[in-house]
């Protein structure tokens, strides 16, 4: 007779490993240089390619994440006001993605951003799920 443990240890191998769906999520890390008092963020469109998001709404939510003032130079890099480490603009990064990429019911990033009565929603085109996001 089977105990238990051999039911949960054979359940747990017949169970799809689903940990590697995160790994397909992986936003590069921002490379950022200082030029005077401007940050330059020099793969800000590889972000953006990543994260699947407008560059205005992600340039805004860095703004007011960092606290300072940013444009889009004519090369694509994200150029913001004052010094900002690799790891405080790719914590503003990861914030955004938590907020506006990945369900908050499956954790996938098969999402997309819609305005409905003024409020911004979370579509999952993975599971279904709708979630109103903070902000717009």
């Amino acid at each position: 007779m089977e105990g238990y443990e051999d039911h949960l240890d054979r359940a747990l191998e017949e169970t799809p490993d689903i940990e590697g769906t995160g790994d397909r999520f992986d936003v590069p890390d921002p490379e950022v240089r200082q030029e005077g008092n401007v940050t330059v963020y020099e793969n800000f469109q590889d972000t953006l390619d990543r994260l699947g998001r407008e560059d205005d709404h992600v340039l805004k939510f860095l703004q007011d994440e960092l606290g300072t003032s940013a444009h889009i130079d004519e090369s694509g890099r994200a150029r913001l006001t004052g010094e900002f480490s690799e790891g405080r603009i790719g914590d503003a990064i990861d914030e955004y993605a938590e907020e506006f990429v990945l369900c908050s019911e499956c954790g996938l990033p098969d999402t997309r951003l819609e305005r409905e009565q003024g409020a911004v929603l979370l579509r999952c085109e993975a599971c279904g799920a709708r979630s109103a996001t903070s902000s717009d």
